[in-house]
């Protein structure tokens, strides 16, 4: 047994005890493939605000925030009456109902693009009505989309996310669907200019602050080129903020670039932290899910949607208490700025180390690239020119799971590779996270996997 496996076992054995049950029932112990961990995931009972607490009892600072759903933190007490009210009336009344109307006009007064809303169950149904809507609206087939950026995990969208990019990132899908599909260099306005030159592409989908949640950044006055492009070739551009919206401003990342796109796709933070999603958008586009009085238009050319759990009231309670906390935008800049401080903290103490590699990010999350030869914390700034989409698409490599064990050692829960703030994260947990790193650095070394 390694050192990770003895001390992990050690701290962590109700754990091991639940994730031993779990491969009886699960592939590889797991519902979701980002909770995946070696030697064994944790397994948590309860949360609050900033903390959240696994079955041995240890105390976590939390920088998953429900995969960044909750911006305002775990329980807040806004959600929980919102959801506790509409318990009392129900869950689910196969019927339209007040509540989904408010959250669509929140949707409408916050974010720059939605003339009209569309909900739906997931980011991933999301962007595949996105997509649907684009192939619909302009008769194209084909569909761009950027290196390293992530749009769930429907067909269309799975060449591109991981390299090598020309791969699908799972087995199972067809050649015929891959085969509408293009995909482009971040950051690269001729490629992207080549691309849709011939008028065919239906649509340009993108994550505005970068590939990835921000792994991959977006190169400043990039997003407002591609909005020329588009514009120039009846290209629907697309803006994927199932992580961005409502957290880089209570408009998203349109709202802070400066940017409209003519669709957008919404999930997490746009349901309160319960599941949902939704597409918005021109008018345009989106009625062409409109009914109309002609049946033969409603058969053939109507675009078909359903969705048993579309704007359920319970998600609609918790998005309209959730939206209509954070439209000030006090919550996404609280959030913001600890998120920068624990960039340029973590940076001074993999210096102080002595430990290659660096931390990067933006409003919206932090990267880590711990032990990594060909990075200084100073790189952290210069990034994208000093590094590839291949490259920061493989971040730590062989180190992501080592690394997120150490800092678990320590009292801290990142995202895999990465962590997401809320405004409930206050400055002691970013004092005691710079501790826990700088201990796991330690760690790490003791554990011959730093230099």
């Amino acid at each position: 047994m390694s050192l990770i496996e003895s001390e992990f076992a050690q701290r962590f054995p109700a754990s091991q005890r639940a994730y031993a049950e779990a491969v009886q029932v699960f592939p590889s112990g797991v519902t979701h493939d980002g909770r995946y961990l070696s030697p064994f995931p944790l397994y948590v009972e309860r949360a609050q605000g900033a903390r959240k607490w696994d079955v041995d009892g240890n105390e976590l600072i939390d920088y998953w925030v429900g995969h960044g759903a909750l911006l305002l933190g775990h329980k807040h007490p806004r959600i929980l009456d919102a959801v506790r009210a509409q318990l009392e009336r129900g869950t689910h009344y196969g019927a339209a109902h007040e509540l989904e109307v408010a959250w669509g006009r929140l949707i409408q007064q916050l974010v720059p693009c939605a003339e009209k809303v569309r909900f739906v169950s997931s980011g991933t149904e999301a962007t595949l009505m996105a997509l649907r809507l684009a192939r619909a609206a302009t008769g194209r087939a084909r569909l761009a989309r950027f290196a390293g950026h992530y749009h769930g995990w429907h067909d269309a969208v799975t060449l591109g996310y991981l390299p090598p990019f020309d791969v699908p990132v799972s087995p199972g899908i067809t050649e015929e669907t891959l085969a509408n599909v293009v995909v482009l260099t971040p950051n690269d306005t001729a490629g992207v200019e080549q691309a849709l030159a011939a008028r065919d592409v239906a649509a340009l989908i993108l994550e505005p602050s970068g590939g990835a949640n921000g792994t991959i950044p977006t190169r400043p006055g990039f997003l407002a080129e591609l909005r020329q492009l588009c514009d120039a070739t009846g290209t629907v551009l697309i803006f994927d903020e199932v992580i961005t919206g409502f957290r880089f401003a209570p408009g998203g990342a349109q709202e802070y670039f400066g940017v409209t796109p003519d669709l957008t796709t919404l999930a997490k933070i746009v349901s309160g932290g319960l599941p949902g999603g939704a597409v918005a958008g021109q008018a345009r586009l989106m009625d062409q899910i409109a009914f109309s009085a002609d049946p033969q238009g409603n058969r053939y050319r109507r675009m078909l949607h359903y969705g048993t759990f579309n704007a359920n009231p319970l998600s609609a309670a918790a998005a309209v208490a959730m939206l209509s906390a954070i439209a000030d935008g006090t919550h996404q800049r609280r959030a913001g700025e600890l998120t920068l401080r624990l960039i340029d903290g973590m940076n001074e103490r993999l210096a102080a180390a002595k430990v290659p590699g660096c931390v990067y990010g933006d409003l919206s999350a932090f990267h880590l690239l711990v032990g990594q030869a060909e990075f200084g914390p100073d790189d952290a700034a210069q990034l994208l020119e000093r590094a590839s989409p291949e490259r920061l698409s493989q971040g730590m490599g062989r180190l992501g799971h080592p690394v997120r064990a150490a800092l678990l050692l320590e009292g801290v829960d990142p995202s895999g590779p990465a962590g997401r703030l809320s405004s409930a994260h206050s400055d002691d947990d970013i004092a005691h996270t710079l501790e826990a790193f700088e201990r796991a650095l330690h760690r790490l070394k003791r554990w011959d996997l730093l230099v």
